[in-house]
């Protein structure tokens, strides 16, 4: 099992790439800062293809909409839920 920072890390490379943000690195993205809205400014359209991520990678299927809000609020929140939920 990797530890929590390395799976921080191993997430932010995975959203970058998933989510094609040429010219970004997983430096520049803060830990803490909102997925959505004010922080790296996702969309819904993102939000699908961070579901995907999370099913592929790590075997979680998020069904409740509300929980899957909570999980990905921010790079820790994914880090946090993946640890507790993952199956892969």
């Amino acid at each position: 099992m990797q530890d929590q920072q390395e799976l921080i890390l191993t997430l932010k490379t995975q959203i970058i790439e998933s989510l094609n943000l040429q010219g970004m690195t997983p430096d520049e993205i803060d830990n803490n800062a909102p997925l959505f809205g004010e922080g790296l400014g996702l969309d819904s359209i993102d939000s699908l293809e961070l579901m995907v991520l999370l099913e592929r990678n790590y075997g979680i299927k998020i069904e409740d909409a509300r929980e899957g809000r909570k999980a990905m609020e921010s790079v820790t929140a994914m880090a946090q839920y993946i640890s507790e939920h993952r199956t892969k």
